[in-house]
């Protein structure tokens, strides 16, 4: 059985290896302090940062889910972005990616937000025949300025 748990200080080990593939999977590269800062904000009570590990019944580190709390313009209640989703390749389809989705939603409801949301690329047809099945699309396309 899967089991889900907020991320601790203690799971940076198991939680390294899902993230690096995340990144490779995307086909980028994210800078060393830039992970290391990542880690640093979800155990930080003051940074409005929350991430959560998927463990299967052996205590591998099976997938991680990463979501954040803002103030919104259209709602007096707040939203909540899950920003980054991961299940390892060899576990997918076995419910593991709707259980992080659900830990998101259990959060947002807990904090009072007004909804969960989230991007992903369109060719991602994986992820999103179980984003199909547990949200609703929008028809929002996304915009990016890179500032850096």
């Amino acid at each position: 059985m899967t089991t889900i748990h907020p991320l601790t200080a203690d799971d940076r080990d198991d939680w390294q290896p899902l993230w690096a593939a995340y990144i490779e999977f995307y086909e980028s590269t994210v800078a060393d302090d830039v992970t290391d800062t990542t880690f640093a904000r979800f155990l930080d009570p003051a940074v409005p940062m929350h991430a959560a590990l998927a463990r299967d019944e052996a205590g591998q580190a099976i997938g991680f889910v990463h979501w954040l709390e803002h103030p919104a313009t259209w709602s007096k209640s707040g939203y909540t972005y899950l920003e980054d989703l991961f299940v390892d390749p060899d576990v997918r389809g076995g419910g593991v990616g709707r259980a992080l989705i659900a830990q998101v939603a259990e959060a947002a409801r807990e904090c009072g937000s007004g909804k969960v949301y989230w991007l992903t690329q369109e060719g991602n047809a994986t992820a999103r025949a179980l984003y199909d099945r547990v949200a609703k699309r929008t028809g929002f396309l996304h915009y990016e300025i890179g500032l850096d």
